[in-house]
């Protein structure tokens, strides 16, 4: 989904044709006062770029448009005060003091697949590896309260990304994000973070590990002031940021109303390709994904789809490999785990005893081939492959 993002895109996934939307006009940022100006228009609450490119068309810079904003000409009274009382001076300093870099929209470092979307930054604080503009970017998104499946589908694409020399790119927050980020570094790939607050904000808390591990070997991405805390509205907007960047979204997990829709509807409406992981009819989780590929996403079972999808070298290496194959007892039970399922069921349909498969499913669990989901027992992406390759070696 869609044809056009096809047609519309390079080799390395580089947008060629001018924006269909008002975006931030030639000069904006040309002097050193309006990249000052734009310093404290990055700390402003209650000036989104939807709100202030009309009015940055209108009068040319950026520095027009904080006067307008000062003066009480646009915005709200609270607006006006706050953009008195900041100093560029301190914003900047901030910025270095965390080691981020100032990308503004005149500069050569902006990213190039922002300027096609609508309402793009004006600006962004930039940390750690720089990005290229010949990286294929791959957005993977879903559910923060995702399933064990989820997670580990999630990694293993970011693993096969990374591997295959794609930046992966999320919100660094639990759930999906996270072990999309986890599973490139484990590959020694590259990935971006966007995040809803300052860079220097440490949010999300449970995630400061993750972001640190991000920031050494990765990118962090803000459109936001050093010191700006979270709010609700920051993270349905960094979500058009993470899909802007990318040449294609992938959502693994994600419900009805979630971030991951809206990141995805965000690819739709910028042209790009967008991809889902189908899951269970029955669980929450799946209403994303299959919603999107009842509408034309493209369905993908894994990262092996993925890779070749979208043109790259398929260098996969899978982080968890079975070290034996299963027996056939082992593989008869595996069979019959098509998803959490009680260990009595499994023995009434093979006619054995409950015993004989709970020592089973015990042995395969050592061996990471099955998990334990509230006292039912699920195949791990390892156990899938590892009974797919014994039928084949048994048919």
């Amino acid at each position: 989904m869609s044809a056009e993002s096809s047609s519309r895109r390079s080799g390395t996934g580089t947008l060629t044709a001018p924006s269909p939307w008002p975006v931030w006009p030639d000069g904006f940022d040309a002097t050193p006062a309006d990249r000052r100006a734009l310093l404290v228009l990055s700390a402003l609450r209650g000036a989104t770029p939807r709100a202030l490119i009309p009015i940055a068309n209108r009068v040319g810079s950026a520095s027009g448009v904080l006067a307008e904003i000062a003066a009480g000409r646009v915005g709200s009274e609270n607006d006006a005060a706050f953009a008195r009382s900041l100093d560029p001076a301190e914003i900047g300093a901030a910025a270095r003091r965390c080691g981020a870099r100032f990308v503004t929209w005149g500069s050569p470092d902006y990213p190039a697949q922002l300027r096609h979307i609508h309402d793009p930054p004006a600006a962004l604080y930039v940390q750690g590896r720089e990005t290229s503009g010949s990286e294929v970017l791959v957005a993977v998104v879903g559910a923060r309260r995702c399933t064990s499946l989820g997670r580990e589908i999630a990694s293993a694409i970011g693993h096969g990304l990374g591997a295959a020399g794609a930046t992966v790119v999320s919100g660094a927050a639990r759930g999906i994000d996270a072990a999309a980020h986890e599973g490139a570094l484990e590959a020694g790939g590259a990935t971006l973070a966007v995040l809803g607050t300052g860079l220097d904000v440490g949010y999300p808390v449970g995630g400061r590990r993750l972001v640190e591990r991000i920031r050494a070997a990765g990118t962090l991405v803000a459109e936001y002031a050093p010191g700006t805390p979270p709010h609700p509205w920051h993270f349905p907007a960094r979500n058009r940021i993470v899909a802007g960047l990318c040449c294609a979204t992938v959502v693994v997990e994600g419900a009805v109303g979630s971030g991951s829709m809206i990141t995805a509807e965000h690819a739709m409406e910028f042209g790009r390709d967008v991809y889902a992981v189908p899951g269970a009819v029955t669980n929450p989780l799946s209403a994303v994904p299959m919603q999107l590929i009842r509408e034309g996403a493209t369905m993908i079972r894994g990262a092996e789809d993925l890779v070749n999808d979208l043109g790259l070298d398929s260098a996969l290496e899978h982080p968890v490999a079975p070290r034996e194959v299963p027996s056939e007892a082992e593989r008869k039970v595996l069979d019959r785990l098509a998803g959490p399922t009680l260990p009595d069921v499994v023995a009434s349909a093979l006619s054995v005893g409950v015993p004989e498969v709970v020592g089973t499913l015990m042995r395969l669990e050592l061996r990471g081939l099955v998990r334990s989901v509230g006292g039912r027992y699920e195949a791990t992406l390892a156990g899938t492959r590892a009974g797919r390759r014994t039928r084949g070696q048994t048919d």
